[in-house]
C-alpha cells in the first residue's frame, strides 16, 4: 500500500470503523470522533467476524482495532484486512502491559499502521472522551491531507549546508563522525527492524535511537532488535558509558541525552517536560549531541508524525553535522523527515534501504 498521505477532496471525510469487544470503548470512540469536521464515524463492530463483514460492506479508510477479542483476535483480523483490504489503515488499541506491548509490536510487524494505548486508570482531570480525542484523532488524520492544507515539498536537492561558527574541541572536530543519532515515530519499529540489522559488527560508532513509544514497549523493541542485529541493542540506562558499536534505545517516558566528563561520554536520562508532546523526544537527544559532539554527528530523521527532530537538526546542522532524511515514498508518515527536508536541513533525502549504506560510506576511515 502507498505510504504517501492521501489527499481528501472537497467535502470528503475520513471514514472510520471502530472494532472493540467493549461496548464502553466503542461508545467512547464514537463520541470522541463524531464531531470532528474531517472524520465520518461509519459504524462500530463488537468482534472480528462482524468487523470483516462491515469492512467489506462500508470500505472504511481507517479501522481502529482492539488487539484482544474473543473468537477472532485483533492479529487475525489485521492479517485478513491486510490480505483483503490492503489500502485500509489500521490503528491498534493496546494496553500498557508487557503482553499488550509484545502483541502490539507483532501487530506492527504484521502491517498495522500505528497504535494507541488504552489508559489503565482514570487519574487526572481529563475526561475519557478528551483522552481519545487527544490521542486518537492525530493518529487517524496523519495519513491524509485535508483540502487547503499546504502540500509537503517533494524530496529533491536539499538547501546548501549551513555554515557553523563554533570552535570545536578534538571530540567535536568537524567532518569526523563520532556518533549516529536516529529519530523516528510512526512506522518506526518496522523501519528500525529494516535498517539496524544492516550495520556490520565492525561498525565503529555508537548509535542512539529515539523511538516515540511508552515504557515496556521500548524495552521489548530493544530485545527484538537485539535478536536481529549484528550489533548489540539495549534500552539505555542512566549514567552508562557510551560504547562504540552499540545501539541504545531511549526508554519510554524518559528523555535521553549524552553528556561528556573527562573525555568520556555517558547517558543521562530524565523526566523533564515533554517536548513536541513526546518523552522521549528527538530534539532533546539532538541538542545534547550538538553540545557533546558538535559537527561529529550523522543525524537521521525517519518516518513519523509531527516535527520532532527539526529544531535539534537545526542546531546540529549549524555545528556542521550531517543530516539524512527518509524520503516520502518509503515513510509511513512523512511528518518528521518532511519537516527537515522542507527546512533545507537534509544533506540527502533517501529511501529507507539506502540509509545505512550512506551512513557506512560517511564513516569510512573511522
Amino acid at each position: 500500500m502507498t505510504t504517501i498521505r492521501r489527499p481528501l477532496g472537497r467535502g470528503e471525510k475520513i471514514r472510520v470503523l471502530a472494532v472493540d469487544d467493549s461496548v464502553v470503548i466503542r461508545r467512547l470512540i464514537v463520541q470522541a470522533l463524531s464531531d470532528h469536521p474531517s472524520i465520518e464515524m461509519l459504524a462500530s463492530a463488537p468482534n472480528g467476524v462482524i468487523a470483516l463483514q462491515k469492512i467489506a460492506q462500508l470500505r472504511p479508510d481507517v479501522v481502529t482495532l482492539d488487539i484482544e477479542m474473543p473468537d477472532m483476535d485483533g492479529l487475525e483480523v489485521l492479517r485478513r484486512i491486510r490480505k483483503e483490504f490492503p489500502a485500509t489503515r489500521v490503528i491498534m488499541f493496546s494496553t500498557l502491559t508487557e503482553r499488550g506491548a509484545s502483541i502490539t509490536l507483532e501487530a506492527l510487524a504484521s502491517g498495522a499502521d500505528d497504535y494507541i494505548t488504552k489508559s489503565t486508570n482514570d487519574e487526572g482531570a481529563e475526561s475519557p472522551i478528551a483522552k481519545f480525542q487527544r490521542s486518537l484523532i492525530p493518529k487517524i488524520t496523519q495519513f491524509f491531507r485535508c483540502e487547503g492544507e499546504r502540500q509537503t515539498a517533494e524530496p529533491g536537492i536539499p538547501a546548501p549546508r549551513l555554515q557553523g561558527t563554533s570552535i570545536f574541541t578534538s571530540l567535536r572536530k568537524r567532518g569526523v563522525p563520532k556518533a549516529v543519532m536516529i529519530g523516528v515515530s510512526t512506522g518506526g519499529p518496522n523501519a528500525l527492524g529494516s535498517i539496524l540489522p544492516k550495520f556490520p559488527t565492525t561498525f565503529p560508532l555508537p548509535i542512539f535511537v529515539v523511538q516515540h513509544m511508552p515504557p515496556l514497549f521500548t524495552r521489548l523493541l530493544a530485545e527484538r532488535l537485539n535478536g536481529a542485529c549484528a550489533l548489540r541493542v539495549e534500552e539505555a540506562m542512566d549514567k552508562s558509558l557510551v560504547e562504540r558499536g552499540k545501539i541504545l534505545i531511549a526508554p519510554g517516558d524518559f528523555h535521553m541525552k549524552v553528556s561528556e566528563s573527562n573525555g568520556q561520554v555517558s547517558i543521562a536520562l530524565d523526566q523533564s517536560p515533554h517536548e513536541n508532546f513526546c518523552r522521549p523526544a528527538v530534539d532533546v537527544l539532538f541538542r545534547s549531541a550538538a553540545e557533546v559532539y558538535g559537527g561529529g554527528i550523522i543525524a537521521v530523521v525517519l518516518t513519523g508524525m509531527g516535527q520532532d527532530g527539526l529544531r535539534g537538526a537545526e542546531q546540529l546542522k549549524a555545528q556542521g553535522a550531517t543530516v539524512f532524511a527518509q524520503d516520502e515514498a518509503s515513510s509511513v508518515v512523512w511528518g518528521m523527515p518532511g519537516a527537515v527536508v522542507q527546512s533545507g536541513l537534509a544533506d540527502k533525502v533517501l529511501p529507507l534501504d539506502d540509509i545505512v549504506p550512506q551512513i557506512i560510506s560517511a564513516t569510512a576511515g573511522n
